[in-house]
């Protein structure tokens, strides 16, 4: 399956250093992962939110990569406003696992904000 993660210049760069195979941990107060199942969606967050946001470099990237079906099978997905706002919410704690399903590698597809 085709998943798609909105992130800052942070986020992005602990990405490029993984070799684009893995995210990050989350942060304490970040119960959750959320991967989004469409472009515009992730689109919206990382010009919405990652570019007004000094943590995030006041930049947004989206990313694009394949997760394994069987994994991805285990979780729900949610809509979280807009019919097309869908997405998973992976526990923390379930992260590296996730990470591990990861088929092939992480990609920037789209840079939003300051240059």
């Amino acid at each position: 399956m085709t998943l798609y993660r909105p992130v800052g210049e942070q986020e992005r760069i602990l990405i490029e250093e993984s070799g684009y195979t893995a995210f990050p941990p989350r942060l304490p107060g970040q119960p959750i992962f959320y991967p989004v199942l469409n472009e515009q969606y992730a689109t919206e967050i990382a010009g919405r939110w990652n570019t007004k946001d000094i943590n995030s470099g006041f930049k947004g990237y989206v990313t694009r990569f394949q997760i394994d079906d069987h994994l991805i099978a285990k979780y729900e997905v949610r809509t979280v406003g807009r019919a097309y706002h869908q997405e998973y919410w992976i526990p923390a704690e379930d992260l590296e696992a996730f990470n591990r399903h990861i088929v092939g590698t992480i990609e920037v597809i789209k840079t939003i904000g300051e240059t």
